[in-house]
């Protein structure tokens, strides 16, 4: 099924760290990681990194791409999230924190989101895009969870309470050298709640990601 071009208004599905009523929203919290677990080879993850860069230019160049997944692997309903970067700077992240689709159609679709649709940068242009580099998360179904069984660098955070969401992807604690409590906190901030609401009756689940793309390089990290 061939895919149009993106609907800057569109209710499509795209969520990420925080949804409080629309279901598409840009993810505020974007870094790369050096762990990760791998369920996908190394022609698997080229394939989806260059669909997600003909997604951009398809865009760009006002045609269609056919989304029907090549392999029974990509058309497994999997969260994604697609982050863009330009010369070692964020550039775009967007994702279905749940798996509402064929991962194959989630790939092309973030991809074309995060660089038209973040509402936090300008469209991606034609010169921008032939310097661009693109990191995927793909993500395991969330499950609930005990908060003494998350484990730092292992477990994304998905938090939900009083029809507000958070999300923060694995690497992010990581990062940040985040302890257990802080990482289901800032969960909790990215949600809007209160800092101790996963004390007090929000549902909390967890979720794997496996992190690849191309070496970010420029003058500055992304973080």
């Amino acid at each position: 099924m061939p895919m149009s071009l993106p609907q800057h208004n569109s209710s499509s599905g795209l969520a990420a760290s925080q949804v409080g009523g629309a279901e598409r929203e840009n993810l505020a919290a974007c870094v790369p990681s050096a762990a990760s677990i791998q369920e996908f080879s190394g022609e698997e993850r080229g394939l989806l990194l260059r669909l997600a860069h003909d997604s951009i230019c398809a865009t760009l160049e006002n045609r269609e791409i056919s989304l029907e997944s090549p392999t029974p692997h990509f058309a497994e309903h999997r969260g994604a999230f697609t982050s863009l970067y330009l010369r070692g700077e964020l550039r775009g992240c967007v994702g279905y924190v749940l798996p509402s689709c064929p991962l194959y159609r989630a790939v092309a679709e973030t991809a074309r989101a995060a660089a038209f649709n973040d509402n936090r940068f300008s469209p991606l242009s034609r010169e921008e895009a032939a310097h661009l580099k693109i990191e995927l998360s793909i993500l395991s179904p969330p499950r609930p969870i005990k908060a003494e069984e998350i484990e730092i660098g292992r477990h994304g955070l998905l938090i939900s309470w009083r029809g507000r969401r958070g999300l923060l992807l694995p690497q992010v604690p990581v990062e940040h050298d985040w302890d257990r409590t802080t990482f289901l906190e800032q969960t909790c901030r990215k949600a809007g709640l209160p800092l101790d609401a996963w004390k007090k009756g929000a549902t909390v689940e967890a979720f794997s990601a496996e992190v690849f793309g191309e070496k970010v390089t420029g003058e500055q990290n992304s973080q």
